[in-house]
């Protein structure tokens, strides 16, 4: 059910003292125009369309009167450009039913007076039967449309109230930001389970596809920050959803849909004619390095006890197996950009901290051979991550490593920012670490943006939504907020919390005023690029405020 209260200024399509208002509905049921059929249904007044057992209601009041004119007709088909064109002259057709690629238009007439105002609402009931819609829609008239969106509100509110984290350090708009970006990770929450990237459908004019499908390595971090949040009840659900699409194998494939069935995907399953798993192995490794952390802070044994067998063995025996003999490292697979297959330093960290993960997993339920092995491998995964992947030349870990035919190591050397991060996010070295601060210092001199929007890209050059008329590559929240928590991480005073607090106000300038953020942002303009909102984008600010005001009280409070 969706609701909507519009409030209209007179500064409309105003003919003797009446306004007249026009609300267009546009469906692709089932991601198809074809077979659509919408109607008039005189028996409640209102506009359906349905294809199968897929049923959208559409109804509208303006100032407690229903609207008076409506029309049904094609788009897209038979030259039609789409029934809206109809009110051009403020005076609709009223065709009662059409099939096809069908769209509709309803309209509303109200009285205005001069410098006056006047209320509308108008909503959408889904459902499975046009029974079920027609009772949506009477509840909706009777409990009042105003009823609704007050109780609404007050439901969101209590809820973040659910968990009282004092927020009061932090300035009004970050405060403001975190509310809402626990809200924008909820709202895209199945309550079945998934939890998706985004759900900007913008996407559709510029590609192929949308961000709507759940991505195991954003959906752990969402969950994550749920989890941080003190929103564990959402977090079992996404890890009881994920836990079912494991692979025979032991491995998640690239996404899933929110009802569980694999996801679009532009990973073959041959690599210069061999084949090759299309997967992202750190999706299946934060799932496991993320169970972790809520187990940390749950203690729910019975739920780990339950996911242990179907999903946590198979996925570190996956994990164990899938190893270079020679070097330790894991084999290849597409990075978390979605773009190199290789062996990347992120990927490595992933793996690293997933098998610690699962022995911590193992010993505690008492399969202490499972736990040695897992620690064995992560400590000689450990151990090849900083012999082999870092370059002592250029003061940074590499982007990935090819391991050819011929048996010769073959380096990607583009300075990335999650070479650096991801060996922190998976504790694989210490925030103090030699090499650790070395990375750091390259990546804030080499891939922090010097232009108005002073933000971290992803690594250099990247070609991904870069405008013609930027002079760099651009800014993204994540990579900006990892930077934030490495400085968080690395603070030895308050003092030392200026920086990352700058980062997080960076972070929220970049905002919407409702309250989103993007993927990244135009360098120079600050104009948000790609998918808004995106859901991790939210979540990793979520993380960096909470390590934020953690370290605020390890040094004494404000």
């Amino acid at each position: 059910m969706f609701l909507f209260d519009i409030l209209l200024s007179p500064i409309m399509a105003i003919r003797n003292a009446k306004l007249n208002f026009f609300l267009s509905q546009q469906f692709r049921i089932s991601e198809s125009r074809r077979g659509d059929t919408a109607f008039y249904d005189p028996r409640v007044n209102a506009i359906v369309h349905y294809k199968g057992n897929i049923v959208f209601l559409i109804n509208a009041f303006i100032n407690d009167k229903q609207f008076s004119d409506y029309n049904i007709g094609l788009f897209g088909i038979e030259g039609k450009e789409g029934t809206y064109f109809d009110a051009v002259d403020g005076v609709l057709e009223r065709n009662p039913i059409e099939h096809g690629s069908v769209d509709s238009i309803i309209g509303l007439t109200s009285d205005v007076v001069p410098g006056g105002s006047v209320e509308a609402y108008y909503w959408i009931t889904c459902g499975d039967s046009i029974p079920l819609v027609h009772t949506l829609d009477e509840y909706i008239i009777t409990e009042r449309p105003e009823r609704i969106i007050a109780t609404t509100e007050a439901y969101w509110r209590a809820w973040l109230e659910k968990e009282t984290r004092d927020l009061s350090i932090l300035p009004a708009p970050l405060k403001e930001l975190y509310n809402r970006s626990l809200i924008t990770m909820r709202i895209h929450n199945d309550n079945r389970g998934g939890i998706i990237a985004s759900s900007d459908t913008d996407m559709l004019h510029h590609g192929r596809d949308t961000y709507s499908y759940v991505w195991p390595r954003d959906a752990a971090f969402i969950a994550l920050a749920l989890d941080v949040a003190g929103h564990d009840d959402v977090v079992q659900r996404f890890y009881s959803f994920i836990a079912e699409r494991i692979e025979p194998g032991g491995y998640l494939m690239h996404k899933y849909r929110t009802d569980g069935a694999i996801g679009s995907s532009w990973h073959p399953w041959m690599q210069n004619g061999k084949p090759h798993l299309p997967i992202q192995e750190d999706e299946t490794a934060s799932i496991i390095f993320t169970l972790w952390k809520h187990y940390e802070r749950n203690r729910d044994l019975e739920f780990i006890e339950s996911l242990y067998n179907p999903f946590i063995e198979p996925a570190i025996k996956f994990m164990c197996e899938y190893i270079e003999p020679t070097t330790g490292l894991p084999q290849a697979s597409y990075d978390l950009w979605e773009e190199k297959y290789g062996t990347s330093t992120y990927t490595s960290a992933s793996v690293y901290g997933a098998l610690m993960a699962g022995s911590r997993f193992a010993m505690m339920l008492g399969k202490d051979d499972d736990a040695r092995t897992c620690q064995a491998i992560a400590q000689r995964m450990q151990t090849a991550i900083g012999n082999i992947l870092y370059d002592s030349e250029q003061q940074m870990f590499v982007k990935h490593v090819v391991h050819r035919d011929d048996g010769e190591l073959e380096f990607d050397r583009t300075l990335d920012t999650s070479s650096f991060y991801g060996l922190l996010l998976f504790d694989v070295f210490d925030v103090d670490d030699e090499k650790i601060e070395k990375s750091a210092k390259t990546v804030m001199n080499k891939l922090q943006v010097q232009a108005s929007s002073k933000g971290f890209v992803r690594y250099e050059n990247d070609a991904y939504y870069r405008m013609q008329d930027a002079g760099s590559p651009n800014p993204w929240v994540i990579t900006t907020l990892w930077m934030a928590e490495y400085l968080i991480r690395k603070a030895k005073s308050k003092k030392d919390l200026k920086a990352p607090l700058e980062l997080l106000e960076w972070t929220c300038s970049h905002a919407t005023t409702g309250g989103v953020l993007a993927e990244q942002m135009h360098p120079y303009t600050r104009e948000h690029l790609s998918t808004a909102p995106l859901i991790w984008s939210h979540a990793e600010y979520v993380l960096a405020v909470n390590e934020y005001l953690k370290k605020i009280e390890e040094f004494g409070g404000k």
